[in-house]
């Protein structure tokens, strides 16, 4: 999809390879828009690490760096809103079953902190019914 000037806002889709440092594309046009749509920096910082936690996931545990498998990244931003939806080829997780991160026996566990990170960084997180697919959403109200 293409920029769409009479409703200020911008989507895109990309089909990203599995591999390490394929969220790049998806980032860079992702808060550059953020930006050219005046949001405040502190978010941008927010949905950049929610939203690159979220692909690299996709890739490393979904997909498991699988070169024969692709991820499904589409983005859209407004002035108000980002909506981001990740989907992988991955069998999927049940995200009720990631242990929380903030147990005292998980404290000194250097994985398994992204789900939180996305949830404390943004308005809505909702995973399908498989696992294998994540809709991102942040909306900016009047204090931010």
């Amino acid at each position: 999809m293409s920029d769409s000037a009479s409703t200020g806002s911008w989507h895109r889709e990309f089909e990203l390879p599995s591999e390490r440092g394929a969220s790049r594309v998806v980032m860079d046009d992702l808060l550059a828009q953020l930006g050219l749509h005046g949001w405040p920096e502190a978010e941008i910082f927010g949905v950049h690490l929610a939203a690159e936690e979220a692909i690299t996931n996709a890739i490393v545990h979904g997909n498991k760096l699988d070169p024969a498998k692709r991820v499904h990244v589409a983005c859209a931003v407004s002035p108000e809103r980002v909506w981001i939806e990740i989907h992988d080829q991955g069998d999927g997780f049940d995200p009720a079953a990631v242990p929380d991160c903030t147990a005292d026996d998980r404290l000194e566990v250097p994985s398994g902190r992204g789900v939180m990170l996305m949830k404390s960084f943004m308005t809505r997180i909702e995973y399908n019914a498989k696992g294998n697919g994540v809709v991102l959403e942040k909306v900016l109200t009047a204090e931010h």
